[in-house]
């Protein structure tokens, strides 16, 4: 059993428990109100206000576990629980630790530029191997190297599966075709591709109503355009769906 403060993935305080702030703010307005007798609107706005904190942290942590390994997008990516997968833009560990918890016969390669700001701090490989030996699945990680997506640093044909969540979205959007071709590069046929990519969906625009703050400041998203720029890189899609503040595509590299 973990809990938020398991793993050090390395988000922000402003990201994992700002949530914090409006929530005390509004059970010390409700307390305060009751004990005073305040006016029935100002225990009202309290009672919003703790509410709305609430609903974030229960977002962040349970429901998106932010602070925790991610879970599996789609049950039929490496069902058969065997393989050597890549994780790109793997970051700090959260989707190889992930599915390598999931799929408990599986090895990974993790592999990500590791430099600028892309919401975690200090984004290093040395983090990376941390948490997975705080998940206990360090030995099945093979190697973390530092690569850009646009020019992966393996061979053809090398990898039996791949994964991305919330990187590829990340590069200029002139780049991603070229970032997708380079997966579809290192996979070898009929190997499975599983990406995810931030979608600000209710449960972003009711958590975070603020622009530009954390997952807000994400763009919409066109699905049908993913769906294409896939299969123009070599990629069958064979299941699309989403989560919250996710949308995902379950792909399978063509012959």
């Amino acid at each position: 059993m973990t809990s938020p403060f398991t793993y050090d993935f390395g988000y922000g305080w402003a990201l994992l428990w700002f949530h914090a702030v409006p929530f005390a703010l509004g059970l010390l307005g409700l307390g305060a109100g009751a004990w005073l007798h305040w006016r029935g609107w100002v225990v009202a706005v309290s009672a919003l206000l703790a509410a709305w904190g609430f609903a974030g942290l229960f977002f962040m942590h349970v429901v998106g576990g932010i602070n925790a390994p991610m879970r599996v997008m789609s049950d039929q990516f490496l069902a058969s629980d065997r393989g050597r997968f890549l994780d790109i833009g793997a970051g700090s560990g959260r989707a190889a630790i992930g599915v390598l918890q999931a799929r408990p016969h599986t090895t990974a390669t993790a592999v990500d530029i590791y430099s600028g700001y892309f919401g975690i701090g200090d984004n290093t490989p040395a983090r990376f191997r941390a948490n997975a030996r705080i998940a206990g699945v360090a030995d099945r990680v093979d190697e973390v190297k530092v690569g850009d997506m646009r020019k992966l640093p393996f061979g053809d044909a090398a990898f039996d599966a791949a994964v991305s969540t919330y990187a590829v979205d990340h590069i200029p959007r002139r780049d991603i075709p070229v970032a997708l071709r380079e997966i579809a590069r290192v996979l070898k046929p009929g190997s499975a591709f599983l990406l995810g990519i931030v979608n600000p969906d209710v449960w972003v625009r009711v958590t975070m109503p603020i622009p530009h703050f954390g997952l807000a400041a994400h763009h919409a998203q066109d699905p049908k355009r993913w769906h294409a720029m896939l299969e123009e890189a070599g990629f069958e899609v064979r299941e699309e769906g989403t989560r919250p503040a996710t949308l995902y595509w379950l792909a399978l590299k063509r012959s």
